[in-house]
């Protein structure tokens, strides 16, 4: 479904400074299913996201999704087929807009519009369906700016406005990281139900082992830009994964909290 082959990626390239992420990078992604992405920081995954996404430019290699090389799409053309949420809660919406704005905003991705033709009256009672498969009541705080919501409320408006097209890809970078524990499980559980009940095909960054062992169907470690572990659910304990960052002397992936 998704195909990295020989994926290259230097920084600073011809400087003292030059640093080199991936060297023919290589990586398939079943149709479908949700990949974890483990690996301390500065491994590559951030990077590997957001050249998926056409964030970031690489100088060799071939992304093809679902048959398309994508490798010329500019990352607003790659949005109609490729959804993303951030870490940080405000970074996938709009704060200073209304929810019923920003979902608006999200039902029209990729159209040419007005702000004064935004909100299609006839779709929202649409959206208030939409919004109560959250179960946070949103869907009657429609005129509320999405500044004033929890982070919680925020990263899982977000979540539904990244997969209200459905999008062929799913990117989720590392977006519990910034929720405390409990909002953390209640976002994870809806991000599970919305992706398999969608058929979402998602990459899934992590430094959570257990988020990642529970939710993911696949693992994937990389460090220094290279896949030193690739397993399938059940294959690998959180213990195991612990211990192969604590041989290689890591110190930001953690247990569940």
């Amino acid at each position: 479904m998704l195909i990295i082959e020989n994926l290259s990626k230097t920084f600073n390239m011809g400087t003292e400074y030059e640093l080199n992420i991936f060297n023919n990078f290589n990586l398939q992604i079943k149709e479908g299913e949700c990949t974890g992405i483990l690996g301390a920081n500065g491994c590559g995954k951030s990077t590997l996201f957001n050249i998926i996404s056409g964030a970031l430019t690489h100088e060799k290699g071939t992304i093809t999704l679902k048959g398309k090389n994508i490798n010329n799409l500019k990352e607003n053309e790659r949005a109609r087929y490729i959804g993303r949420v951030h870490q940080n809660p405000s970074a996938g919406v709009s704060p200073s807009l209304t929810i019923l704005e920003n979902i608006s905003l999200s039902d029209k991705k990729c159209e040419k519009f007005t702000l004064r033709k935004l909100i299609r009256k006839n779709k929202i009672e649409e959206y208030k369906e939409i919004l109560k498969t959250l179960d946070l009541g949103l869907e009657d705080k429609l005129n509320t700016e999405v500044k004033y919501l929890s982070g919680g409320q925020r990263q899982s408006l977000s979540l539904l406005m990244a997969t209200m097209k459905k999008p062929d890809l799913l990117l989720l970078d590392e977006h519990t990281a910034a929720l405390d524990p409990k909002t953390s499980k209640l976002v994870m559980e809806k991000t599970l139900e919305l992706i398999k009940t969608q058929k979402i095909t998602t990459m899934m960054i992590s430094h959570n082992v257990r988020d990642a062992v529970k939710y993911s169907d696949r693992i994937v470690m990389l460090d220094r830009g290279e896949i030193i572990l690739d397993v399938r659910k059940g294959e690998i304990t959180e213990k195991e994964i612990l211990s192969i960052y604590n041989r290689r002397n890591y110190g930001s992936l953690r247990e569940a909290v």
